[in-house]
């Protein structure tokens, strides 16, 4: 009963310690042991049972941590043991993440894929095997790289911020040392802060770190030093100072000077020597020298080789690491196999030996499996009994437990009795645990437990290895049977070698066979030439008759040809003659000649007395501006003596000269028909050996009766012409007398303008007896060059009218020549006149009306001027009124101007846009403040704003004061329209006779002003139209100082592409040697350039600039010709508008080298010739050089534009504005001039920047525009999904900002004129103007809250590589404008933008494309089949087909009766030939409407092209398409399907000229590609058919430019070069196409080179590289197939135009000029049209144009037009569109037939490269026949 009360109390504990039991179990192993009364015994078998099912009820099983995994493996976060990926460079990784430590082979990387900085890998591309040290130049001994890639096989190195080099092999600039040698670095340049300021690193040796160029008056290894015959301290006080010793030295540091010579010692005999200066110069020099020479020995015995070492280590890395490579890769090849079957055999025997031994374990491990098994199931009945056991003892307890309860409540205990049965249960607790029946068979049972789990893990691993052995039993089985099957092909190779081996030697003995016949015919032949020989010495022993015939003939020839030749020469002769006497007179001459002598001898006297005093340069740039007299005056010298012999020559041969014409013409042509029978009968004679002896005795008798009857004949046609009449020559010499007398009223004029400068040097002469460096000599030297230059530019023009006047009267060409001439000085003249940069003083009543050199149309969006100013503050007029004009820039009438001007002591920018004027003071810089010396003054405008700047410079220091103001035009006037006509610049004062508007209606400046800029070219005050009250004795120009201008402007020089320097007999600072180098720096925007040009003779050096890069050509009498070395990899591209440093060494006068910033571009070896040269003209040379024989080998005669400086020759420095000859540059490099603010598109290019702005948060911008284009996107730019686009639609500017479209009214915006676009965005509304025209509409996105941007957003101009709408923009734009958020409204400099694609951003050739011209006004709006209007542009615009009523009549004149060849050749039926231009294609408009659900097309097709489109078609943003295409000969079928790309390849290739069958469908889950009905392949795919949409058009043979780039590989996107047939869409023939380019019919029989224009019409237009101007020289052959049709057609927009056709076998050349048509022609005798080849060649020089056709020539002078322009002319070839075709041009067919062999000024042209080719025109291919 007590046992039963206390069971409340201990079950709760029981129940406890059961589940602490159970969870120690599971953890430590220890057990509760308990037993039950009443029970047996338990076995060792049931204990492990009761442990599993005390695991089992353990919360979660897991492995202990202590059984780590394996080597190279890692536990994952599931507890599984997996390999470590490492890729073989480590062998440990960490537990749970897998990432590995340890990285061995120099590797790093989570799992040891990558290589550390300053390593490189193994392997081009994927995971590195192992890394190596950066061979940077040597790999670890010395690697200076921060990294290293590879590319294009060799090691490129990023090296460390001391060393460059593409190895890491030499110094950085400013630093020294040699990489090279072990254990050197690069240590910084210390030239104690005294090398050249304006260099970046100080300058020294870059090996020995020997300073070079010590500044200051220093000297020493690190300038260190002052410099002999100076004292001072040169490192940190830098103030060297010149002894003052009377030429003796002094000391160094104190500077006492030193005695004359040094103290001798005691007792010697030595007499005593007085040692000048020079001797201690000489002796401190030889001591640096020794210095230097040990310190160069030093280094080099260091250095081992030097630069010999360092190419040949650079050899060995280059080769070393492609040995590595092709060894790698050929151990890969050839040892491969053989490594894998020997390891796989190795392999497979240890596999089948450890399968072997897993077998045994495993027979071993199943033993023991099943006797645990058994084991276990005797436990596992056990642990059942127990559990039953143990079930009964639960229900014991729960029936305790609710008797417990029951008797708790029936009963009430105290708490002693509590106490009592708890100690009772204890007790019974403590009984239980001494009693101990199944301790033992616990212990028993976890030991069989745990034998059981390590035998179970011992076979689970010899498991899993057994698997791991299976899996690489079938990769070894695969390998072996490859190599099986490689075995076997190589025994089939074997076995076709010996049968080729067996087929050869039969054929050898037949060949054995065969040559001993052959050797027996040999004899018989042999035998048969010796009885032909002795028949042909009898038969030369018969002709020794008719051979004497034979020479008098010759004689006879020789006779009639010399006097063909005479009078030839005396025809050339007398007429050169007679155009001289037309020029001068006798007195002119000695007078012009005496003049000449006496002004060069002034000049000489001039140039001495100013040698040595011109320090600021400015006389010498005034001397530079007068030598364009001295030249005028020279040539009118050589002029008179030419005149004089004309008249000496003209009195001897007066008497001949009558009739000669007419009588040269006549015996001309007797004297050829006499040549012509002679040589006929030479021929005879020749052919006479097939005749018997008596018919050749009666061609003798017959031949010298002939030559006595021409001999005869000749004798009288002599004596005619000796007795010609003489009566026309009286009229000849008069009408030569009346034009003498015109020319010499001419000359007096060019005298009287020349006279001025003979006082003006007498002037100068007497002005500088007694200088003293006094700038008010310069001054007025300089004013006299400028009053020089405005006397002679007011003669000119009336010297221009009367040379004009002569040069329509004279027939002469030496007239024309000379009048030429004067004009090209003229020219040469303004042009220095434009660069005199010397001041003029203003007095208050001064004023200077400029004549600008820029066309007004660039004022008018953007106006930019820069000038210098100098106020005379001590002037009391001054004082009294301060508020001064300075400058006016407008119309006569005061509307539209620009204007400065000084009010209430501040500088004030004034401009008026034909609305109110703005004012915009500068108010933070008062003028009472400005320094007494010049600052600088530039004004902008862009639109409506406007900026001026004012600079202060420092006289002490760089340092300058800058100061800026802004402001803008309130209303909506944004243009300054001025013009030509009206506009005026007036500079410190205005007229009487001009009324300024009020705001700048003030007095005059008082001060010096100098004009230095407008809109980037350079303009001078010198160069005037007209000055009023500028006196130059009481007004001197003010002196300006150099330290007024930036460092730049003192080194460099400004060529603007008319002038040039010269530098002659270079030899004089150096000498042609063994090494002869040319250094020199440039800086420019442009494309082309002339850089430097030698010549002598024939031979030649010149180094110029081809669209950016540099291209070196020369010739010194080479047996070979002329040598080329030009950049053809595009290394070092020159025109970035960055100073970059060209080198030309000349080594051992066999090999060139050409260097670009230090670094080899390229070399060329040449035959060994020393250089002949001793001038070299610098950014240009004289018209009468780049027009003289060396032309042809010039690439252009383009001057240079941009900045030059450092020009050096062998190390030496030449100061180009010093050297005679010296002609149109000037100081400094201005910043404007080397900005691009104009781009110029192709219609395939863009631009793009990446910019800080927001386009749709109150935007404004702006920019010019001028296109003969109709349609184009001019910018493009998106915001999210937001669009702002401005583009051209048919002739009318369009704004889309976000689905809001605005487009101007006009349409006509085409018209090659310049326009101005500006673009407005504000919250409420959408704005464009076009040329003051406003159109706007209400933003409906008003609400829309405005952002800034979080980054940079990317914009367009010209285009842009997205798939948009518009195709790209082909024009200029120029001076674009938009508002940022982070910096003012400024001008866009191109050149600057990150993106540049085929963009050229020099120049704006108005009438690029030529193909846009024909849209003007919408007139060539042509209609092709279907009714549809033809696209205009480059390609993309496509233009139109010639008109119908064109095409109806060539084909209804199939044949012309005229020709030999058919005009329309054999081609197969329906078919057409495809390629010879990238997009040759047809295009068709319609699809069928079931086509988007199933497509079926079939095609036949003919090729031997690799790659190549056949078909494609697609939706607008090419998502969705189809395509068929040949790539490596083989056919491609692809389309899409959803986002999934579908792709059928055929296994064979069908590029072998036959025809093939192709059908190709995409159905709706299914493609499939079938070839020659036999082929067949499939592809299924699921896909929503609904979803799967194409539209027009379909293209057929290839693509539109950028087309299908999307989704074909770019080698198949061009066009298919072969012909297509029998094109069937969904079962039903397409023939008609709407768009045809480069297409012709397939034609049968041979092919030719050349282009074949077909008679379904067709042209091709030139690029724009090619033009035909005022000057040119075009060369072709033909061979037509039709006797009409036009060759050639060149347009522009102001009617002028230049026609060539042929028109019934006549050539004829048509031109307009701008005054009328005029034409000249040539009629072969044979026919053009007789099947063979033909050359035609025009030329044009001005109004003459010269026409040859094969051996026909006629020319034709039209009338001269003084105001013509040099256009860039569209050339058309083979036909012309009709809307261009005047009236006047009769024949507007195209032209049918073959052209060939095209040149434009001796270059060729490549029709394969042409703007377009439109119509049916071949490019490659002629048919034969």
């Amino acid at each position: 009963m007590a046992l039963i009360s206390a069971w409340p109390l201990v079950s709760p504990i029981l129940f406890f310690l059961r589940c602490f039991s159970s969870s120690a179990a599971s953890t430590e192993g220890s057990v509760f042991q308990f037993d039950i009364e009443g029970s047996s015994a338990v076995s060792e078998q049931e204990a492990t049972v009761i442990r599993g099912q005390q695991q089992a009820v353990a919360t979660g099983s897991w492995v202990p941590f202590a059984e780590r995994c394996q080597e190279g493996f890692y536990r994952t976060s599931s507890g599984k043991c997996s390999p470590c990926n490492c890729n073989g460079n480590a062998n440990r990784c960490l537990d749970g993440s897998g990432i590995c430590v340890g990285c061995q082979r120099n590797t790093t990387g989570q799992h040891c894929e990558q290589c550390p900085d300053g390593f490189i890998g193994d392997v081009v591309r994927g995971v590195p095997t192992f890394c190596q040290p950066c061979p940077c130049p040597l790999p670890a001994l010395a690697n200076f790289a921060v990294s290293c890639y590879r590319k294009s096989g060799s090691v490129r190195c990023v090296c460390k911020e001391n060393y460059a080099g593409p190895n890491c092999e030499r110094c950085a600039p400013g630093y020294y040392g040699n990489p090279l040698l072990i254990g050197s670095t690069c240590k910084k340049c210390d030239c104690s802060g005294n090398s050249d300021p304006n260099l970046i690193f100080e300058d020294c040796d870059e090996v020995t770190g020997q300073c070079r160029n010590c500044l200051r008056n220093t000297t020493g290894f690190k300038c260190e030093q002052c410099a002999p015959g100076y004292y001072g301290d040169a490192r940190f006080a830098k103030n060297c100072t010149e002894c003052n010793c009377g030429g003796r030295m002094c000391d160094s540091k104190t500077g006492e000077c030193l005695a004359d010579s040094p103290e001798l010692s005691t007792g010697t005999d030595c007499p005593t020597i007085s040692c000048d200066k020079c001797i201690w110069d000489l002796t401190d020099d030889i001591r640096l020298a020794v210095l230097a020479i040990d310190e160069n020995k030093a280094t080099l015995l260091s250095i081992s080789t030097g630069v010999a070492a360092q190419k040949r280590l650079n050899d060995l890395n280059l080769t070393a690491t492609h040995l590595q490579a092709a060894m790698s890769e050929k151990k890969n090849h050839a040892v491969l196999w053989t490594i894998q079957v020997d390891d796989a055999s190795d392999e497979m025997n240890d596999l089948l030996r450890e399968a072997a031994t897993l077998d045994e374990q495993g027979n071993e491990a199943s033993s023991k499996g099943r006797l645990i098994h058994k084991e276990t199931m005797e436990t596992n009945n056990g642990a059942t009994q127990l559990v039953q056991q143990l079930s009964n003892m639960r229900d014991n307890i729960q029936e305790i437990s609710s008797k417990m309860k029951y008797y708790a409540v029936q009963q009430e205990l105290s708490p002693e009795e509590i106490a009592q049965k708890l100690n009772v249960a204890e007790e019974m607790l403590k009984e239980i645990k001494r009693r101990k029946p199944f301790t033992n068979e616990r212990q028993l049972a976890d030991q069989e437990e745990n034998a059981a789990k390590e035998l179970l893990q011992q076979v689970e691993e010899f498991h899993e290895r057994y698997n791991d052995t299976r899996s690489l039993v079938s990769d070894v089985l695969e390998q072996l049977s490859e190599q099986d099957v490689k075995l076997s092909d190589l025994e089939e190779a074997l076995d076709q070698a010996l049968n080729y081996v067996i087929q050869t030697e039969d054929i050898n003995k037949e060949n054995t066979a065969s040559l001993g016949r052959h050797e027996i015919k040999q004899e018989k032949i042999k035998e048969q030439g010796d009885e032909v020989n002795s028949i042909l010495l009898s038969a030369r022993t018969i002709l020794e008759g008719p051979q004497r015939v034979n020479s008098e003939l010759s004689e006879v020839i020789k006779n009639a040809s010399g006097f063909y030749a005479e009078i030839d020469g005396a025809k050339k002769e007398l007429q050169e003659k007679l155009a001289n006497l037309s020029m001068f007179d006798d007195g002119l001459v000695e007078k012009a000649m005496h003049h000449a002598h006496s002004l060069r001898e002034l000049a000489d006297e001039l140039d001495r007395k100013l040698y040595g005093v011109d320090t600021n340069g400015l006389v010498q740039r005034a001397i530079n501006a007068s030598n364009v007299y001295e030249n005028i005056a020279g040539y009118i010298e050589e002029a008179n003596k030419a005149a004089l012999l004309a008249l000496n020559t003209t009195n001897r041969v007066k008497d001949a000269a009558g009739g000669i014409d007419t009588q040269v013409v006549y015996h001309k042509g007797k004297s050829e028909e006499l040549l012509k029978r002679a040589m006929e009968l030479q021929r005879t004679a020749e052919d006479s050996n097939d005749l018997t002896i008596a018919d050749t005795t009666q061609h003798v008798n017959g031949t010298f009766a002939r030559m006595n009857a021409l001999r005869s004949h000749l004798m009288r046609a002599i004596t005619k012409m000796q007795s010609a009449e003489q009566a026309n020559t009286r009229e000849r010499l008069e009408q030569a007398k009346l034009k003498t007398e015109e020319a010499l009223s001419a000359t007096m004029a060019v005298t009287q303008a020349t006279t001025p400068m003979d006082e003006n040097v007498r002037l100068w002469s007497q002005n500088l007896q007694d200088f003293q460096h006094n700038s008010m000599e310069y001054d007025s030297a300089v004013h006299s060059a400028g009053d020089a230059v405005k006397k002679l530019t007011e003669v000119f023009p009336q010297l221009l009218d009367k040379l004009r006047m002569v040069e329509q009267k004279a027939p002469a060409n030496n007239v024309s020549s000379s009048i030429r001439r004067i004009r090209e000085l003229i020219a040469q003249t303004r042009s220095v006149a434009s660069k005199v940069q010397v001041s003029m003083m203003f007095g208050g009543q001064s004023a200077v009306e400029v004549n600008p050199k820029i066309n007004v149309e660039e004022l008018k969006s953007f106006t930019s001027m820069s000038l210098y100013i100098k106020l005379e503050k001590d002037n009391p007029q001054l004082a009294a009124s301060p508020d001064r004009f300075i400058l006016y820039l407008g119309d006569k009438n005061a509307k539209n101007y620009i204007g400065l001007a000084i009010k209430n002591d501040n500088l004030v920018y004034i401009y008026n846009l034909g609305g109110q004027d703005v004012e915009i003071p500068l108010d933070a810089k008062p003028v009472s403040t400005w320094p007494s010396y010049f600052s600088i003054i530039k004004t902008e405008r862009i639109g409506r704003h406007g900026k001026v700047f004012l600079t202060v410079p420092s006289l002490s220091s760089t340092a300058e004061e800058k100061f800026i103001k802004k402001g803008e035009v309130l209303g909506p006037d944004s243009l300054l329209n001025l013009e030509p006509e009206n506009a005026v610049f007036y500079v410190g004062g205005v007229p009487p006779d001009f009324k300024l508007p009020p705001s700048l209606n003030l007095p005059g400046f008082i001060g010096c002003l100098e004009l230095a800029t407008l809109n980037d070219e350079v303009i001078s005050l010198y160069n005037f139209k007209h000055v009023h009250n500028i006196d130059t004795t009481t007004s001197p120009p003010c002196a300006r100082n150099k330290l007024a201008f930036t460092q730049s402007r003192a080194v460099s020089y400004f060529f603007d592409g008319s002038g040039y320097a010269v530098a002659r007999n270079i030899e004089r600072r150096g000498r042609f040697s063994q090494v002869t180098r040319f250094d020199i720096e440039v800086r420019t925007p442009t494309d082309n350039g002339l850089i430097l040009l030698m010549i002598n003779g024939s031979m030649f050096f010149s180094l110029e600039m081809q669209n950016g890069f540099l291209y070196l050509r020369y010739d010194f009498g080479f047996s070979t010709g002329p040598v080329l070395l030009e950049d053809s990899m595009k290394k070092a591209q020159i025109n970035d508008a960055k100073f970059h440093e060209i080198s030309i060494i000349y080594h051992n006068s066999k090999k060139m080298i050409l260097v670009v910033d230090r670094r080899h571009i390229k070399s060329v070896d040449n035959e060994r010739t020393a250089m002949p040269f001793t001038d070299i003209y610098i950014g240009g040379a004289p018209t009468e050089i780049l027009h003289s024989s060396i032309s042809s080998q010039l690439t252009g005669s383009t001057g240079f534009k941009g900045c030059m400086k450092g020009f050096q020759f062998q190390k030496k420095d030449f100061n180009l504005l010093e050297e005679p000859g010296t002609l149109g540059i000037s100081y400094g490099c201005p910043e404007d001039s080397l900005m691009s603010r104009k781009a110029y598109f192709n219609g395939e290019s863009f631009i793009a920047s990446s910019q800080k702005v927001s386009l749709f948060n109150e935007f404004e911008g702006g920019f010019n525009f001028k296109t003969l284009q109709p349609s184009g996107l001019l910018f493009y730019y998106t915001e999210g999904s937001d669009v702002l686009s401005i583009s051209m639609d048919r002739g009318a500017v369009v704004l889309n900002a976000s689905g809001t479209k605005i487009q101007s009214p006009d349409r006509n915006y085409n018209d090659g004129k310049t326009h101005f676009i500006i673009t407005s965005i504000t919250p409420e509304r959408y704005e464009l103007t076009v040329d003051d025209k406003k159109q706007s509409k209400k933003n409906p996105a008003k609400d829309r809250a405005g952002k800034s941007p979080d980054n940079d957003k990317k914009l367009y101009f010209g285009g842009s590589p997205l798939r948009t709408q518009q195709a790209n923009f082909t024009g200029c734009i120029s001076n674009a404008y938009f508002t940022r958020l982070d910096r003012d409204v400024e001008v866009e400099d191109f050149q600057q933008y990150s993106e540049k694609v085929q963009a050229s951003f020099y120049g704006c050739p108005v009438e690029s494309p030529p193909l846009a011209i024909l849209h003007k006004k919408g007139k060539n709006s042509s209609k092709a089949k279907g009714n549809r209007h033809k696209k205009v542009g480059r390609d993309k615009d496509k233009i139109s087909q010639p008109s119908i009523g064109l095409k109806k009549y060539q084909e209804a004149n199939t044949q012309d009766t005229h020709c030999h060849l058919s005009m329309n050749p054999k081609a197969t039926k329906h078919a057409y030939q495809f390629g010879g231009t990238a997009n040759s294609r047809q295009e068709f408009d319609h699809i069928p409407k079931d086509f988007n659900e199933r497509a079926q097309l079939s095609i036949s097709l003919k090729t031997q092209s690799s790659h190549g489109m056949i078909f494609y078609v697609s939706d607008q943003k090419e998502t969705n398409f189809m395509a068929l295409f040949v790539a490596h000969g083989r056919l491609i079928f692809m389309f899409n399907a959803g986002h999934q790309k579908i792709r059928m390849k055929s296994q064979e290739k069908y590029n072998d000229g036959l025809w093939h069958n192709v059908i190709f469908i995409r159905g709706k889950n299914i493609g499939r590609l079938i070839i020659d009905g036999l082929r067949v392949l499939e592809e299924p795919f699921s896909s929503n058919a609904n979803t799967w949409r194409v539209t027009e058009p379909l293209y057929i043979g290839g693509v539109a430019p950028g087309k299908a780039v999307k989704n074909i590989q770019i080698n198949s996107v061009y066009s298919f070069s072969g012909c297509l047939s029998n094109l069937q869409l969904n079962g039903r023939s397409i023939t008609s196409a709407s768009q045809t380019f480069s297409v012709t019919p397939c034609f049968e029989g041979p092919l030719e080179a050349g282009t074949y224009f077909s008679s379904e019409g067709g042209y091709v237009v030139l690029d724009e590289s090619f033009s035909l101007g005022l000057k040119f020289e075009v060369v072709f052959e033909i061979r037509p197939r039709s006797s009409s049709g036009v060759l050639l057609h060149g347009h522009s927009v102001n009617g002028e135009y230049l026609n060539m056709h042929m028109r019934n076998g006549q050539v004829t050349v048509k031109l307009n000029n701008g005054i009328r048509d005029f034409s000249t022609s040539v009629t072969l005798k044979q026919s053009l049209c007789d099947g063979k080849w033909h050359r035609i060649a025009v030329i044009r020089d001005a109004n003459v144009v010269q026409l040859d056709v094969d051996s026909e020539v006629n020319h034709v002078v039209g009338p001269l037009n003084p105001k013509a322009i040099d256009h860039r002319e569209p050339v058309f070839i083979g036909g012309v569109p009709e809307s261009l075709l005047t009236s006047s041009l009769t024949t507007r067919n195209s032209f049918i037939g073959c052209i060939r062999n095209f040149m434009v000024d001796e270059k060729p042209v490549s029709f394969s490269k042409a703007a377009l080719v439109s119509g049916a025109v071949s490019i490659n291919t002629c048919p034969a026949a």
